[in-house]
């Protein structure tokens, strides 16, 4: 048969003459060739392959796989390859000859059993020792669910690996996990059947062809580019993908995964990733594309629940009820709309927001990256005296319109008042007229436009680049679980938090509209409430306890508004003493309880007088400054990297001497005394912040220390029972000397110790907190509801 097909494609002149022929043979395997994917894209994706390389030198086979039987298989396989179509450019008598070699070329099997692929990969090799073909290689295209991923990795691996000297390339379908641990679950059992070269993890999106060309598209216009791509010209990046769809027929999938999970995860990481990473010397060398990629996603700030927006459409949880039998009773908590908040720590973008947002039932399908750059400019003509595409006053903007919307076709725009971008001829074309179109609200006039001269469908690029080994083009291991490290905190953050329900379509109004107030993100307008007794009034929530703890002053309100009033207290701390002698001296405790209030103060206390304030840390644990259990490098993450206080001002605790961690003999607790007692009036700060811990420790005072719980000494090294063991501490004398001592305690697992401190006397060998009394100076107690109340 493929002897019979090579002699019909040399008649037509569409193949090489056999001594041309020397590249090999190739045969490309789709697994799940009778599902949804295969049906929808990628037999036309391989139909366009076997049209683009025909005259290549290589000679083809086509084995659809699935579950199905034989005959049932074969006939809906064939059902679909016979509705196959080429492009209009595509000359109609070249077009039918080649759809019906593609046809012969192609066979259906059932791979069930590991028998299956042990015969599949018998015809192979006897196919080919018939025809005197040497083997190139083998495609296997899994187009089935993850969770079948490991048998058919298995199976290939033992019997159905092409021979040495001829190539593998597996294709692997999203989803790749669910989060970090389940990703890292299929990679490692993947990676115990194929090498990393081997594998080809598709994200379509990067076979948009729009999304394809950012990376080119910044080459190829360095000299215009360099100057503005950076945080001092680019005001905000916004990397949408709206749908007018909903998830009907869905709801299994999306009740695992939802919107951030299926969309920006993958697809929106991706392109943000073309638009963050530093440009490689060599753009064809796929190792440095590779590598810088994952520099930039290593780069992103890390996020946290306030970082998104989240919404569900109405009728979703009829859907699920619907669809997976759900009583009426069953909750949905899963989000079909998210606005994300995205920000890179490298130099480069530092400050500049990315806002990354996807949605099903909105109001238009269309997908877009927009670059908007700051503009400082007055324009002192009138507007419509002004020349639109000169004048500097106009928005100026660069766009990636992968498809849909108002265009209706991938398309690179950009604004007149920027520059004439350096475009390939060859493969985008200028548009022009068209001037009753707006996008952005500008005519199209306003910019340059440039349209692929020849639309492709993303999985015929990306199945291309697979027949060239592009890896640059898909998903490295090492990417992968980079990525999920990055969105893994924020959904394990957001798991139970009720998503804004919107009506769909052009109802939602302005209902998910969102603004980022000081690196946050928040909808713009109140969620309608619908009272379900209005006719009753309604007893006010109490909002806050003020009282006595051990018989100090008691502030106790729900978690959030207790950081709130905590951080304006700290302030007006920090103004009172600045008043008084010119400077604030503020000892700040580690652990995870001050986070929150690090993050308050530095995104909602401008008036700060940070240039006025010295920062000293009351323990640290003897890491080195920048291993992430360092007490200094939490502080340095959530609160001294995004604020003005004076590098001479910040006073980490000397642990790392002498190459050494936390040595005696290195004096490291000395100095830091010393330094306190140069600096720090009578070494009497004017405020300490502590927090509480289950057994009762405060600082890194435990019980039954050794060291700091009595005694003159201002500075010791101690034991925790818990790792990294050693530490440096303030001692309870250093702490009572202090003008102003805070004691945060919030969540529900400080409960019990809570409860227990109110009830004991001064016992700091065995409740260490408990030896909390400043001398001369106030104590007052942050506690939340929970740790409270219970």
């Amino acid at each position: 048969m493929l002897r019979r097909v090579l002699c019909t494609m040399l008649f037509m002149g569409a193949f090489p003459s056999p001594a041309e022929m020397s590249q090999g043979h190739i045969s490309v395997v789709l697994l799940g060739a009778t599902g949804d994917l295969a049906k929808k894209y990628l037999w036309q994706g391989l139909f366009q392959l076997y049209m683009d390389q025909v005259s290549s030198g290589h000679s083809f086979t086509f084995h659809g796989a699935a579950l199905t039987a034989l005959e049932p298989g074969q006939k809906l396989m064939f059902d679909v390859l016979k509705k196959l179509a080429c492009p209009p450019d595509e000359a109609p008598d070249r077009c039918a000859v080649l759809k019906d070699q593609f046809l012969k070329l192609s066979q259906y099997h059932q791979l069930k059993t590991a028998e299956n692929y042990t015969v599949l990969n018998r015809e192979i090799e006897v196919l080919l020792r018939q025809e005197g073909l040497k083997e190139a290689g083998r495609i296997f295209y899994f187009s089935v669910p993850p969770f079948a991923y490991t048998e058919i990795a298995r199976h290939i691996n033992s019997s159905c690996r092409p021979p040495p000297g001829a190539w593998l390339r597996v294709v692997l379908e999203k989803p790749f996990g669910h989060d970090l641990e389940s990703a890292q679950q299929l990679a490692a059992e993947l990676t115990s059947f194929f090498r990393e070269e081997e594998m080809y993890r598709v994200d379509h999106y990067l076979g948009k062809q729009a999304v394809a060309h950012i990376l080119p598209f910044r080459d190829q216009n360095q000299q215009f580019l360099d100057p503005i791509w950076n945080r001092h010209h680019v005001e905000r990046v916004e990397i949408v993908l709206k749908e007018i769809v909903d998830a009907k027929g869905r709801t299994s999938f999306y009740e695992q995964y939802g919107v951030i999970r299926d969309v920006l995860q993958n697809h929106l990481t991706e392109a943000l990733m073309f638009l963050t990473m530093e440009l490689p010397a060599n753009l064809s060398r796929t190792e440095e594309v590779l590598r810088c990629k994952l520099q930039a996603l290593r780069s992103l700030r890390g996020l946290e629940k306030h970082s998104a927006v989240l919404g569900q459409y109405q009728a979703y949880a009829s859907h699920v009820q619907e669809e997976l039998k759900k009583g009426q009773d069953y909750v949905s908590t899963t989000p079909t709309f998210a606005g994300v908040l995205v920000q890179s720590d490298s130099l480069r973008w530092e400050g500049v927001p990315f806002l990354l947002t996807s949605g099903k039932a909105l109001d238009e399908r269309v997908g877009y990256v927009r670059v908007l750059f700051k503009n400082r400019a007055y324009c002192t003509q009138s507007e419509t005296l002004r020349d639109a595409g000169h004048s500097q006053c106009k928005a100026k903007q660069i766009i990636f319109y992968i498809g849909h919307g108002a265009l209706n076709t991938p398309a690179v725009l950009v604004s007149r008042n920027l520059f004439r971008p350096v475009m390939p001829k060859s493969s985008w074309r200028e548009v022009v007229g068209q001037p009753e179109l707006h996008v952005f609200g500008q005519p199209l006039s306003d910019y340059y436009v440039y349209s692929p001269v020849k639309e492709r469908d993303a999985y015929s690029v990306l199945i291309s680049n697979i027949y060239h080994g592009r890896k640059d083009f898909f998903i490295t291991t090492e990417n992968l679980l980079a990525s999920w490290a990055f969105w893994t905190p924020l959904l394990n953050s957001i798991s139970r938090q009720p998503p804004r329900l919107y009506p769909g379509g052009v109802e939602n109004q302005n209902l998910l509209d969102f603004e980022m107030v000081s690196g946050e993100l928040a909808f713009t307008a109140a969620e309608p409430v619908e009272l379900l007794h209005p006719d009753r009034s309604m007893p006010s929530d109490f909002k806050t306890i003020q009282s006595k703890f051990r018989q100090s002053p008691l502030v106790s309100m729900w978690s959030e508004d207790l950081i709130s009033q905590l951080a304006s207290d700290v302030e007006k701390a920090a103004n009172r003493a600045v008043a008084g002698s010119g400077q604030f001296h503020l000892a700040l405790s580690g652990g995870s309880s001050p986070v929150a209030l690090f993050q308050r103060l530095a995104r909602h206390h401008y008036a700060f007088p940070w240039r006025h304030t010295h920062i000293w840390l009351v323990d640290e644990r003897c890491v080195p400054l920048t291993d992430p259990e360092s007490n200094f490098f939490s502080l340095h993450s959530h609160l001294l990297q995004s604020i003005r206080v004076p590098y001479f001002n910040v006073h980490p605790m000397p642990v790392h001497l002498n190459q050494r961690l936390c040595v005696e003999e290195d004096g490291g607790t000395e100095l830091y005394a010393k330094e306190i007692a140069a600096l720090v009036a009578n070494s009497s700060f004017d405020l300490v912040l502590l927090g509480l811990g289950t057994d009762g420790h405060t600082a890194s005072l435990f019980p039954d220390s050794e060291n700091g719980l009595e005694g003159t000494r201002a500075v010791v090294l101690t034991e925790s029972p818990v790792k990294p063991h050693q530490r440096m501490s303030f001692s309870l004398s250093l702490i009572n000397r202090a003008r102003q001592v805070f004691v945060l305690v919030v969540g529900k697992g400080k409960h019990d110790i809570t409860t227990q401190i109110s009830r004991v006397g001064r016992q700091p060998r065995k409740w260490p907190i408990s030896g909390v009394s400043p001398s001369s100076g106030q104590l007052v107690w942050y506690v939340d509801y929970e740790a409270l109340l219970g």
